[in-house]
């Protein structure tokens, strides 16, 4: 039986890539694509575990090719999903976890339709504000567009399956292991509904 595509996106700062790999630690016969991008590689960040990073040159001949499953640029720089190395992690029958945005969403379900969409969210928009200023390597001017561009991405949520708040990280990751798992067993997990907070703001 071939495995199911799983899409999971997030507003940057969401925890999102943290929970899919504490997730993928306790399922078998689930992986996480890695990607290919234009981004400069950060420090921490090894080649081929955390990203493909290739020129933009390379990435442009990859797309004149069709290699790419789906590509979007973000915040300047380009992102692509290998479609060879999903294809064959499908046919085998693995479950395969894809961490893109909503613009990549978008294109993988037209050309895909057994896909399951769980969108991350943050439990307010003080606290995703509070963990980007933590992260941040930039000026207050490039914080307020990586918010501004967060409560554009979290609008989108309503265009996924299923939804995982992030409020605490150990129950978060459960959420996730668990909504994973009962689709796996043919059921669909009840959906969370994002804080009220929130939804006053989207």
């Amino acid at each position: 039986m071939p495995g199911t595509l799983f899409i999971v996106s997030a507003p940057s700062g969401a925890g999102k890539t943290s929970l899919v790999r504490a997730t993928v630690g306790k399922l078998e016969h689930l992986t996480v694509s890695i990607s290919h991008t234009t981004r400069p590689r950060r420090a921490g960040e090894t080649e081929g575990v955390d990203y493909h990073f290739v020129d933009v040159l390379t990435f442009e001949h990859m797309m004149e090719e069709n290699l790419f499953l789906e590509c979007a640029k973000v915040f300047d720089h380009w992102y692509g999903t290998s479609r060879q190395w999903v294809e064959q992690r499908l046919t085998v029958g693995d479950d395969v976890i894809l961490e893109i945005d909503w613009q990549g969403a978008q294109q993988i379900r037209r050309k895909l339709e057994a896909t399951v969409g769980i969108f991350i969210l943050p439990p307010s928009i003080d606290d995703l504000r509070i963990r980007l200023e933590k992260r941040a390597r930039e000026g207050i001017d490039a914080i307020k567009r990586r918010m501004d561009e967060a409560i554009s991405e979290m609008r989108r949520y309503h265009e996924y399956d299923h939804v995982v708040v992030n409020d605490d990280f150990e129950r978060a990751t459960q959420d996730l292991v668990a909504t994973i798992a009962a689709i796996r067993a043919g059921h669909q997990p009840p959906r969370q509904t994002p804080p009220a907070g929130l939804l006053r703001l989207l």
